[in-house]
């Protein structure tokens, strides 16, 4: 297969100028367009001048059957191009199934650079970028949700706008002065980015209705709320270990920088 292989394609995540000369090049040559929606992607085509010559769909439902279609036909010597709604292939895409297919089989995988919510996100939070995350969707469940938010480090993740205001809810519940920025149909018309504190931002959400896609840049966690957390933790050992409450915070005071005040009063929280 001298020039079989695999085109991973990334495509605007709103505003359709933002598609490559590239990728409208290999959209053009490719023998096979392997799309999330072939609806939206012939939206793409169309708006570009392009005539594709094969479209199939690929998406999360039928990936596992439609992956060995894609290996079989680069293995036959031809170019398949691997295409998502929007953004990058396999980034809370599908397309994981069947770049793995093709590596295993030997197929030539290329991927071609271009849009990405999550990067464009990061830039105009005007947050720290360094270290950051990216956690996909967040999870629904309470428990899972708080551990996902109370990361240390910078945190990129796409949210449900239904549920959003209730996600910062639980952010500013959390850290109300974390750093947060939502950002709403980034490149598109009504493109919107807020800023501000979680507890600022999740007021603003309240009783309003969020429409559109959302991602949500979360900043890094003041090292010092760490602090105090291991600090509660090991006050807490100590008394349990039969210590006294106010000596006690009195000592991981001084030896941890955090007020004995608060230590003594985290006893008390429920």
């Amino acid at each position: 297969m001298p020039d079989g292989r695999l085109v991973v394609c990334p495509t605007p995540i709103g505003n359709l100028e933002d598609v490559t000369l590239r990728v409208l090049a290999t959209l053009a040559e490719a023998d096979l367009l392997a799309c999330e929606d072939t609806r939206h992607t012939r939206v793409l085509l169309e708006r570009h001048g392009v005539h594709a010559r094969e479209l199939i769909s690929l998406h999360e439902h039928n990936e596992r059957e439609r992956a060995p279609v894609v290996v079989a036909r680069a293995i036959a010597g031809e170019v398949v191009a691997l295409v998502s709604d929007a953004g990058m292939p396999l980034v809370s895409d599908p397309g994981y199934a069947t770049v793995r297919a093709c590596l295993a089989a030997g197929v030539r995988v290329e991927v071609l650079p271009g849009p990405s919510a999550v990067v464009t996100a990061l830039v105009v939070s005007g947050l720290g970028s360094e270290p950051w995350r990216f956690v996909g969707f967040l999870p629904r469940r309470r428990g899972e949700l708080q551990r996902a938010l109370a990361a240390a480090e910078t945190t990129i993740a796409f949210e449900s706008p239904r549920r959003v205001a209730a996600t910062l809810d639980v952010l500013a519940a959390l850290d109300a002065d974390r750093p947060v920025a939502l950002c709403r149909e980034l490149t598109k018309v009504h493109e919107e980015v807020l800023r501000g504190r979680a507890e600022e931002v999740a007021a603003r959400l309240r009783g309003s209705e969020v429409r559109g896609e959302v991602v949500l840049v979360i900043g890094a966690a003041d090292a010092r709320a760490g602090d105090e957390a291991t600090a509660e933790r090991a006050l807490r050992r100590l008394v349990d270990a039969g210590a006294r409450a106010r000596p006690a915070a009195g000592v991981l005071a001084e030896l941890t920088g955090v007020s004995a005040n608060a230590l003594y009063r985290s006893l008390t929280r429920d």
